[in-house]
């Protein structure tokens, strides 16, 4: 399952007009980045969520024939019902190792685990190696080194298993990857299609000691929150009321210095404007998507003047 109904707040103005997996990295939508995976991993089944402009995502990946999978879809309203929320409504409205009744279970059927990833994130994470390491297990997660956004982590991982990160506690933490393999009893006591969280039933689970877990130390990016620390460009849109770069401004000049292009469009003549590269001067309620998408064709083009 690819987990694709989130919003994307932090990524707006982008996701205004586009789902955040229809985002473009290195040249091709990020959610096309994990089919392909998928699928040369052998799992060709796959389920995705969708809720907000999800009609872009059905519209863009189809039946997902194109690159030898089976898509099928699990809509959920504006607003989308979470992760955990997600996760159930994808196991149907009857129980998890069913059939379903008015919603089918599209992802679990037979009650066999399944892989679920964000797709929010970008990884070399090889999917087809991920495993439960027992039958007790009720589910392996994939953890990270902690990135320069999230540097308290999330959980331990001692000895193969995942555990709640405790004050003052010596082991390290690590950050959870978005990817993992899960049985769908772990979802049993989750109402179908209502909003609830992941966190909650992964720590139940973790005081059983039923959860397992891997360190992967390859390459792993966060879509979701813009990385400075890494680009080569910077492309800031200075209009939009919920910009959440201005809090970022010691990252950006940082990035910068260190020899990072920058694009600002934004109407008024800002400090940022006049430093940047190239400053695109848009009349106030310009479209959002029209002057993005000409910023990104200057980028492209490396016009910066």
């Amino acid at each position: 399952m690819i987990l694709a109904a989130g919003r994307g707040e932090r990524m707006r103005p982008l996701t205004d007009h586009t789902p955040k997996p229809l985002l473009a990295v290195g040249g091709k939508p990020l959610i096309v980045w994990h089919i392909e995976r998928l699928v040369a991993a052998g799992l060709r089944e796959i389920v995705v969520n969708h809720a907000h402009l999800g009609t872009q995502l059905v519209d863009a990946l189809g039946d997902g024939s194109r690159w030898g999978a089976a898509i099928c879809y699990s809509a959920e309203p504006q607003g989308a019902w979470e992760t955990a929320g997600g996760i159930r409504s994808a196991l149907g409205d009857g129980p998890v190792d069913g059939s379903g009744a008015a919603r089918p279970n599209l992802l679990s059927p037979d009650g066999a685990p399944f892989l679920v990833v964000n797709g929010d994130i970008w990884c070399d994470i090889d999917f087809g190696a991920l495993a439960l390491a027992s039958e007790e297990d009720l589910t392996s997660l994939v953890l990270v080194p902690n990135p320069p956004q999230h540097p308290a982590g999330d959980f331990r991982l001692v000895d193969g298993r995942v555990m709640p990160r405790l004050d003052g506690a010596a082991d390290q933490t690590f950050t959870v990857s978005g990817v993992g393999v899960y049985r769908p009893a772990l979802f049993a006591a989750t109402p179908p299609c209502q909003p609830s969280k992941l966190a909650p039933l992964l720590v139940a689970a973790m005081r059983e000691g039923r959860v397992g877990g891997t360190l992967h130390v390859g390459r792993w990016h966060d879509i979701g929150t813009p990385d400075f620390a890494h680009t080569d460009c910077i492309l800031l849109w200075g209009n939009n009321p919920a910009v959440t770069w201005l809090a970022r401004v010691a990252e950006i000049q940082g990035a910068v210095k260190r020899g990072a292009r920058m694009v600002v469009v934004d109407p008024r003549p800002t400090a940022f404007a006049k430093q940047a590269d190239c400053w695109l001067q848009v009349r106030p309620g310009t479209d959002q998507a029209l002057a993005l998408g000409l910023a990104n064709l200057m980028i492209e083009a490396g016009t910066f003047n």
